[in-house]
């Protein structure tokens, strides 16, 4: 693609046409020229992005020049059966739709592919055919009329076929959607005229040799007939059987009157849902006609968009018109060259130009524009019969749009930085709750709107998905804290938890995307001071309810002196080593839960002891009965006769458990991208993605009971009362066995359990945040941590576990609630517009897993291994858009088969590399860590330490790779770039020496086509002259470090 000021000499020269093709007006209505900004000598010299650039910088005066989406149409005159009429072959709103030949139908929308020599052709004629801009004309008759008198009087039209290329122009237009229900003649004549149709068969000779290759009179016109209407209006020169278009039908004309009454045009108005609102046609006319021997062509734009009856396929106003007609032997060029043109008002570019052109050279100047923007395929390297697929994601023309800007000064990154931290309340406000106050009221406006946004078949699949996702954990999260805690607190504390802290989270927390869970660390913390207190002798649930008031009163005065700015220090380095390391937990877990199902029923368990017998007095042999099974024996009245009788046989339990879990995953992880499938409307597919994991559940399990084999159920507790009958639902403060000293120390406690929520619900929270989420309505880390400490008081004094933000279900929750565009224009890719945010979905989770003791009957009849399938599902999901998973994968692939990521682009291999290999074994040693009981508790203080060592990466790689590959940590202090630049000298150094593979400069040349590296704007490099050479230099890691310091010195 060429510079922007850099011109292309092209194979013309820029002739100056008439005035009267410039922008000529109706000669009813008169006016005048617009005024000229420059001669025709600056254009000459301009380069056409430049001139383009001009263009679409004047002022609009009016709005009869603001440019509109377009919907473009191609139509041909042909020859069906006995009519002529123009037929729609193609059609454009963003990409190329062809009427496949033969298979009467659409082709896929594909990314318009057109030879350099119909480019070169159509813009021959605009520089040599008609241009009337700024027609008055309210019908298709009138700018008929139009056009062939400024033909006529240009000279390109001889007078004696003016009245036959009015008549071709008139002719109806057939669109694709007609064919199905497509009637013949609908015109009602007498049978005096059916007589004179049938006695009419001429000798007339007419060139069809295939179709597209026309004439401008009915194949069934008799000689008589045209010579009588030879020189007449054209109210008396169109045949009676033709087949007239109904843009015509408001103007009163002798002899057509009757038939045009009777047809009507019904625009295809299931297509206009794909038509952006607002959007104005161009219409494309091409055909060959045997009256004529030199191509005509005119390029009309309207005054004002009107609707000219069939002329388009859906109800849309036309703005533009295109005509093309040529004598015979030229159809294919033709269609070409009408592609080109619909192509070229399909550019978001040219049809802006189209919009505010006030002459002909203006055009002119967008279709050089577009010529020095294009990308050539050269012949014989690529099938042009292949169709090119829409990209995912169109890239901006904006570049082409407006005048390179000069250099700005560099805006200072710890300024701009520091301003998001205060939009997101990561910065201290200097007074006690101050972040809770404006986390509040940035929160507040949009409270009402958290309700009103869940309107959406979406929160209900979300919403049904979460349940299971949530319900499952905390019960096996009761489970095992009855064993760490004597069954003080078991599966149905647990339950009581959930519904006390999700409902009370999801009314009045900052982020109520955040789902709040059990973890394993507080479990772990848990069991420690469960030991504790059995070898001290004192009573567990009095010293706990002291600890969980400490860490509640804690956590309050760090929301009180804003401690959780400290957020903007949790950078994707950390945030994702977290998320990473809770996903591989929860698959882990998954697949460790299946195989303890594998040794608890193995498969081989030797001879199952229990055989059918016939009953007593029955004439049947035991051999008969011996076939039937465990189950089934008692419906044919038979006995079971052995010592395993008393349960049912097990050898299948563990197979069927693989099957319901690989299933379960599977089937949810297919359908989650059915979205994306061929099959179905677009809505069926959306349903079907949305309740993707609750069709696994409920399809697994119905496989599970349609089969019998006794596989593990979920177990609910069926009475709402504490697990332990000598504790209540409140917790004495004191207790005798408890010392009146104990409340005062258990304050140490309190702050390593402190260290563990605020981490595990600020990260959490910082994953949910992302900017790639697209969040609207603000963050509220503030607000989020002082409810979580009103939550722990709660349970605290109930005696009921503590819930903290959960990762992967957070992540999942998000997911689950992505919102894309509707797709509008055919072949257009759905785009990623944010997250459903509110809060209902949130409350109705923990608002059905208070009442699953109310469903425990349904409850117990899904298996266990189901519910593992979807930990597996969900343990995968979340590692999707992990970039640090990605970089993991990226090490096992060679160079040819990497991913384009931009970091790739912009990091050397080997630098990203080293950078994935250091956050690999942090995650390792975090594994490590939560994997022994003794080191367990070290766990949230690991995560602090995870802070430090991505600093002292600051050390080892720059300033950019670090912004790429992470986040830019914030400084303590500003410091002065001169101090910056001294110390990066000695850095610079220190790291040649230590890193040598991060010295020396490598070059690259690399040739290109003329405008192919306008597709890749997003590498930051810049275009390239036409069939120049681009040349690209990585330089060295030392000298970027020392170039960035430089430059920002020098600039302040």
């Amino acid at each position: 693609m060429a510079k922007n000021n850099e011109y292309i000499e092209l194979p013309w020269t820029m002739n100056s046409s008439s005035g009267d093709d410039e922008a000529p007006k109706d000669p009813r209505t008169g006016g005048e020229d617009f005024t000229q900004q420059f001669t025709e000598n600056d254009f000459e010299v301009t380069p056409p992005a430049q001139r383009v650039q001009f263009i679409l910088g004047e002022d609009v005066d009016d709005g009869t020049h603001v440019s509109h989406p377009l919907f473009s149409e191609m139509g041909m005159l042909v020859k069906e059966g006995d009519e002529i009429e123009w037929k729609e072959t193609a059609r454009w709103i963003k990409f190329e739709e062809d009427v496949e030949e033969g298979g009467n139908r659409w082709s896929k929308p594909h990314v318009a592919t057109l030879s350099l020599h119909s480019l070169f052709e159509l813009r021959r004629l605009l520089v040599n055919g008609s241009v009337m801009l700024d027609m008055e004309a309210h019908n298709l008759e009138v700018m008929a009329d139009l056009v062939c008198d400024h033909m006529v009087s240009a000279g390109t039209l001889p007078p004696g076929v003016k009245d036959k290329v009015k008549d071709a122009l008139l002719r109806r237009h057939r669109h694709q959607h007609e064919y199905a229900k497509k009637t013949r003649l609908p015109i009602i004549r007498s049978l005096a005229d059916m007589r004179n149709h049938s006695s009419s068969k001429t000798d007339t000779s007419t060139h069809l040799g295939a179709i597209g290759v026309t004439t401008w009179f009915h194949a069934g016109a008799s000689p008589q007939h045209q010579a009588q209407n030879q020189g007449q209006p054209q109210s008396q020169t169109m045949p009676k059987d033709m087949v007239k278009s109904p843009s015509n039908q408001s103007m009163a004309r002798p002899g057509s009157g009757s038939e045009l009454s009777e047809q009507q045009h019904k625009g295809n108005t299931h297509f206009m849902r794909k038509i952006p609102p607002g959007a104005e046609a161009s219409n494309i006319l091409v055909g060959e006609v045997d009256f004529l021997e030199r191509t005509l062509s005119c390029f009309i734009r309207l005054s004002q968009a009107v609707v000219l009856g069939d002329l388009t396929e859906v109800p849309v106003p036309t703005r533009f018109v295109f005509i093309l007609l040529g004598p015979p032997g030229s159809q294919s060029n033709f269609h070409e060259i009408g592609r080109a043109m619909a192509t070229l008002m399909s550019d978001e570019i040219f049809h802006e130009v189209a919009y505010r052109a006030r002459k002909r050279d203006h055009l002119l100047s967008g279709v050089d524009e577009f010529l020095d923007a294009v990308t050539v395929l050269p012949p014989g390297e690529w099938d042009p019969t292949i169709r090119i697929e829409p990209p995912a994601a169109i890239p901006s023309q904006e570049v082409r749009k407006r005048p390179p800007e000069l250099p700005k000064e560099e805006v200072d990154e710890e300024e701009e930085e520091a301003r998001l931290r205060e939009e997101n309340g990561l910065s201290r406000t200097g007074r006690l709750f101050g972040g809770l106050i404006n986390d509040i009221k940035r929160k507040a406006p949009w409270y009402l709107s958290d309700y009103k946004d869940s309107l959406s078949m979406q929160c209900v699949a979300s919403w049904i998905f979460l349940y299971f996702a949530c319900l499952s954990p905390i019960i096996t999260f009761g489970g095992l804290l009855a064993e760490a805690t004597g069954k003080h607190m078991a599966a149905m504390e647990s339950l009581v938890s959930g519904f006390v802290c999700g409902m009370g989270y999801g009314f009045f927390s900052g982020q109520p995307l955040t789902i709040l869970g059990s973890t394993g660390p507080v479990l772990v913390f848990e069991s420690i001071i469960y030991e504790f207190c059995l070898k001290m002798g004192w009573e567990y649930m009095t010293f706990r309810f002291w600890i969980g008031m400490w860490v509640a009163g804690i956590c309050i005065v760090l929301t009180a002196i804003d401690a959780s700015a400290l957020v903007c220090y949790i950078t994707r380095f950390t945030e994702e080593n977290f998320a990473t390391l809770i996903a591989f937990i929860f698959i882990y877990k998954a697949i460790e839960n299946v195989m303890v199902i594998g040794k608890n029923f193995p498969v081989n368990q030797g001879i199952y002891d229990c055989v059918c017998t016939p009953p007593i007095g029955s004439n049947a042999s035991v051999i008969e009965y011996a076939k039937y099974n465990w189950d089934y024996c008692e419906s044919y009245n038979g006995t079971l006769v052995g010592g395993d009788c008393g349960s049912p046989p097990t050898e299948n339990v563990f197979l069927m458990s693989v099957v319901l879990c690989a299933g379960t995953f599977l089937i949810s992880t297919v359908l989650k991208e059915f979205k994306n499938a061929l099959f179905f409307p677009s809505i069926v597919r959306q349903y079907i993605s949305d309740f993707s994991v609750l069709i696994a559940i409920f399809a697994m399990s119905f496989f599970d009971y349609s089969l019998g084999v006794p596989t593990q159920k979920l177990e609910v507790p069926n009475e709402l009362k504490p697990t332990l009958s000598t504790r209540g639902w409140l917790i004495p403060p004191f207790s005798e066995k408890n010392p009146w000293w104990s409340p005062i120390i258990a304050v140490f406690p309190a702050l390593l359990g402190t260290i563990l929520i605020f981490m595990d619900q600020q990260i959490t929270a910082v994953i949910v945040n992302r900017k790639e989420n697209k969040l609207k309505k603000g963050c509220g880390y503030h607000l989020d941590l002082f409810i979580l400490s009103i939550l722990i008081a709660i349970c605290s004094v109930m005696g009921l576990p503590w819930f903290v933000a959960a990762t992967v279900l957070s992540i999942n929750h998000v997911n689950s609630l992505k919102l894309e565009s509707e797709c509008s224009a055919p072949g257009e890719k759905p785009q990623f517009l944010g997250v459903r945010e509110q809060r209902v979905t949130h409350i109705l989770i923990f608002l059905t897993i208070g009442g699953s003791v109310l469903l425990t009957p349904l409850l117990r009849h899904i298996p266990m291994p189901v519910l593992f399938g979807v930990f597996l599902y969900m343990g995968v999901a979340s590692l999707k858009g992990l970039q640090f998973f990605d970089r993991i994968l990226i090490m096992f692939m060679p160079a040819k088969y990497q991913p384009d990521y931009m970091f790739l682009r912009q990091v050397p291999i080997k630098r990203v590399h080293l950078f994935t290999i250091i956050q690999l074994a942090c995650l390792i040693i975090l594994w490590l860590i939560k994997s022994f009981s003794q080191t367990s508790i070290l766990f949230p203080l690991m995560l602090v330490v995870m802070i430090g060592i991505r600093k002292a990466l600051d050390l080892v790689f720059t300033r950019r790779e670090l912004k790429i590959l992470d986040d830019i940590m914030p400084e303590m202090t500003k410091r002065a770039a001169a101090d910056d630049l001294h110390k990066l000298d000695a850095e610079v150094g220190l790291l040649a020496r230590i890193f040598p593979w991060g010295k020396g400069s490598r070059g690259r040349v690399v040739t290109k086509p003329p405008g192919l590296d306008g597709g890749l704007a997003g590498s930051g490099g810049a275009g390239s002259a036409g069939g120049a050479v681009l040349i690209s230099c990585s330089t060295s890691n030392a000298n970027e470090k020392e170039f960035e310091a430089q430059s920002s010195l020098l600039k302040k």
